[in-house]
């Protein structure tokens, strides 16, 4: 054999070792592949492991009555481990799988007992160690299902896994819901659970997990390594009795006038708390729902609500006062003639002009006193700080839209004499709300709060009051005539006998708007905005409220769409509102303080009462309703006159003969603690009208 031969054999041989090897790495690779595959993919499986997130449970949302608006509740998904330590043996889970079967399908009824039992056994059958037996469970049913067959051997024996999550729940349901709002993922934050979510949240804690056959995931330890923290409890302003009589009066008159949408507002005006807050989108004929809060995001012009900011604007300048005469109907400027809807009422007097709502009135004054001076104007407006947003404490305020001269798209005939009466603007209701709370805060321009205060465990975390936008938008000169002739709207103007009230005394204005139909216009579509704006009572200002309509389909006015909803909010929170009221003056009482107390009321039962205790009673009374007097010489009865026309003194007397009086009497008692009454919101003597509420405080 030659050397050439020799190597040749040699390749051969050493191919063929290397073909052989190939073959060899191959069928291990297919025999561990898919003879041992599944006992290796088990056992990676079973080294996985790694740490998640444990859910807090989100902190409460309370009303300023201390009512609960949103709360965390448990709700828990129910697993089980088949492989347990008490169910190690066969016989003992044969023995009491199908009891746990029957008593799983008879209390929770979505699956037949013969369906649980499969289910189980074939879970029984895998080896399984996380199967899933039914989510959304309530606290109260998991006690139930706790004392179930095989459940009952104990927390690590019977082999049941709790897995917890938190559900948001709302026990008032729709009342104040976009105002507390909520927090999701890849989603803008909404309302109070966005704003306040760093502190609602809490923090998380942290679960050791492993991942077993099939790629499920379950604990390796049923305690939690890391506990979660629970947030914190909001303080909202919201009082939820008046939040729902200003959803309930906003609702009704949206569908009484087949509007768009709307929106009311209730701030009290010493703090800038906001009391009710309620916004209304129409979804469907007569249907009405809050998805979207017009209140703070809805910019448009505001209309003749405005015309308050430009009369203040004449009176600081001494432009004008309240007695100068002005000429209403019509004025013209370039290219455009103003109008008012109602027709001229001739020449008046300013404080006449402004309760009338003249538009023509306003652009004639404004452009006449401006008119070579336009900033000056415009100053006044930046200087209120009308247009600079105020920091709210929920997201999503818009931005307000106040032009000046040098905005490119002012025009120097008709910008300034359209923007005397509120065009040529954006300003959201509730900016324009705060303006009226200023005046109605002798001047005092704050920004409005939703939350009052931040709760950890009952202990205070952080306490909110309103920020001060201008301590004093106008002189005190100024404001009184403004405030004079806002009352003046409601006695003699264009609220006369809709939101006039003969037993507390409104400041405010109506206001009609047309509104621009998208980039179309204002002549493409004629869309109004009804409204009016003010305050209550006005002689002692307590609250602000604004009232927006929207497109309303059977009239358009201010005073007739806006007016009715303001009205009966301000009547309900009036009536309900005990320290609105001067109190009635109560007898004087002399004498033996040794005799016992009695309640005024219905004198048989009186005089049984005291015949039965012995005590001297002197009964020189005529009427069938008395009040007790106690005096050095026994009991004196002090007779209670009453007249159906008047409102009945029920001061001294107890719940049920007080409640019987002013229920004959046509009025509607609203009663507040028990014991004797000491206090009534309507003064005794006064005219009564039918119907009307009445706060009685007892004590």
């Amino acid at each position: 054999m030659n050397i050439r031969t020799d190597i040749l054999l040699r390749v051969y041989i050493a191919f063929g070792l290397i073909v052989l090897l190939a073959f060899a790495v191959l069928f291990k690779l297919f025999h561990l592949q898919f003879t041992e595959g599944k006992k290796w993919r088990a056992m990676a499986d079973s080294l996985s492991t790694k740490y998640v997130n444990v859910e807090a449970v989100r902190g409460n949302i309370y009303s300023v009555d201390g009512s609960l608006l949103a709360t965390s509740v448990p709700e828990y998904e129910l697993r089980m481990d088949m492989l347990a330590g008490g169910i190690e043996k066969d016989e003992i889970f044969l023995s009491k799988v199908d009891s746990l079967a029957e008593k799983l399908s008879t209390y929770f009824g979505d699956k037949s007992r013969r369906e649980y039992s499969k289910m189980l056994r074939e879970a029984r059958r895998d080896n399984a160690r996380y199967q899933l037996l039914r989510r959304r469970v309530s606290h109260q049913e998991l006690s139930v299902v706790r004392k179930f067959p095989i459940f009952n051997m104990g927390r690590y024996k019977g082999g049941l896994i709790v897995v917890q999550q938190n559900k948001r729940i709302f026990p008032f349901k729709t009342l104040a819901k976009r105002t507390i709002g909520y927090k999701n993922e890849n989603v803008k934050p909404v309302g109070l659970e966005g704003a306040y979510s760093s502190y609602i949240d809490g923090e998380s804690g942290r679960r050791l997990m492993q991942r077993i056959a099939g790629g499920t995931w379950i604990p390796i330890n049923k305690d939690i390594e890391i506990a979660p923290k629970e947030g914190a409890d909001i303080i909202s302003t919201i009082d939820i009795n008046m939040q729902d009589v200003a959803q309930s009066a906003l609702r009704k008159q949206l569908i009484k006038s087949d509007a768009d949408h709307g929106c009311v507002i209730l701030m009290e005006v010493g703090t800038g708390e906001i009391r009710a807050i309620a916004n209304f989108t129409k979804v469907a004929p007569s249907e009405y729902k809050e998805t979207f809060n017009y209140a703070i995001a809805g910019n448009q012009d505001p209309g003749s609500t405005f015309k308050v900011a430009s009369y203040m604007a004449l009176l600081e300048d001494e432009k004008v006062d309240t007695n100068t005469l002005v000429g209403t109907g019509t004025y013209k400027i370039r290219g455009h003639l103003i109008k008012d809807s109602h027709g001229s009422i001739g020449v008046v007097t300013v404080k006449k002009a402004f309760e009338e709502s003249s538009n023509a009135a306003i652009a004639q004054l404004v452009n006449t006193a401006y008119k070579e001076n336009q900033s000056k104007f415009t100053d006044h407006l930046y200087r209120w700080g009308l247009n600079e947003k105020m920091e709210l404490q929920i997201p999503g305020e818009a931005t307000p839209v106040i032009k000046n001269p040098e905005n490119r798209s002012w025009n120097k005939n008709m910008t300034l004499p359209q923007m005397a009466y509120g065009y040529e603007m954006q300003l959201t209701p509730l900016k324009m709300l705060s303006f009226y709370n200023a005046i109605a805060n002798n001047g005092k321009y704050v920004s409005p709060i939703f939350v009052r205060e931040i709760r950890r465990l009952g202990s205070t975390v952080e306490q909110f009051k309103a920020r001060v936008i201008n301590e004093k938008i106008c002189s005190d000169e100024t404001l009184s005539k403004i405030q004079a002739m806002l009352e003046g709207v409601i006695t003699e103007g264009t609220g006369k006998g809709i939101i006039h009230n003969p037993f507390y005394k409104v400041a405010g204005k109506t206001g009609t708007a047309q509104v621009a139909d998208g980039n179309r216009g204002y002549r493409a579509k004629k869309q109004y905005q009804a409204s009016f704006c003010g305050y209550f009572p006005a002689d002692h200002p307590k609250y602000s409220l604004i009232v927006v309509i929207n497109d309303p389909k059977n009239g358009y006015y201010g005073a007739q769409v806006a007016g009715p909803p303001f009205r009966e909010i301000a009547d309900k929170v009036f009536a309900n509102d005990i320290e609105m009221y001067s109190p009635v003056e109560s007898a004087k009482l002399v004498g033996n303080t040794k005799m016992p107390v009695s309640k005024g009321g219905y004198k048989k039962s009186t005089q049984q009462v005291y015949k039965s205790l012995g005590i001297k009673a002197l009964f020189a009374a005529n009427s069938e309703f008395v009040n007790v007097v106690d005096t050095n010489n026994g009991i004196a009865i002090k007779e209670v006159k009453f007249n159906s026309r008047q409102v009945p003194d029920v001061s001294g007397m107890g719940l049920k003969d007080a409640v019987f009086l002013l229920s004959n009497a046509g009025l509607k008692p609203v009663v507040k603690g028990s014991g004797r009454v000491v206090n009534q919101s309507l003064q005794a003597g006064g005219r009564v009208v039918k119907g009307y509420p009445i706060t009685i405080e007892l004590e």
